[in-house]
């Protein structure tokens, strides 16, 4: 399995394991010039569960790939949180920062992929 779609998995199961809701992934791969090569974006209910989020997929990226962060925005009082992993992008929200800036709209030609909720 190539090392992105590992990453892009890892990510995806951190945000499950404290049970980030509507995880979306942006395939931006066919778009030249794009920042990254996939966005995963998601969303908790509390500021605190954005904190969790965003340390899960910091552990489990960090265990299952040996993937370093290369920098992050926000903190455990940020309503949205971002971190970069280079050809991966995630972002959390609280439901309302996603939906103001709506993010996966931006990238409407992209795929877009609905991950259910667990």
């Amino acid at each position: 399995m190539n090392q992105t779609k590992e990453l892009v998995e890892a990510v995806v199961k951190g945000m499950q394991e404290k049970k980030g809701k509507k995880i979306t992934m942006v395939d931006l791969t066919q778009l030249s010039g794009a920042v990254c090569e996939y966005m995963i974006i998601c969303e908790g209910n509390s500021l605190n569960q954005l904190s969790s989020l965003s340390d899960s997929v910091w552990d489990v990226v960090r265990i299952n790939t040996g993937e370093r962060l290369l920098s992050m925005d926000g903190d455990h009082h940020s309503p949205w949180i971002g971190m970069d992993y280079g050809s991966v992008l995630v972002h959390i929200f609280l439901p309302e920062q996603r939906s103001f800036y709506d993010l996966e709209h931006l990238w409407a030609d992209s795929k877009i992929t609905e991950i259910p909720d667990l």
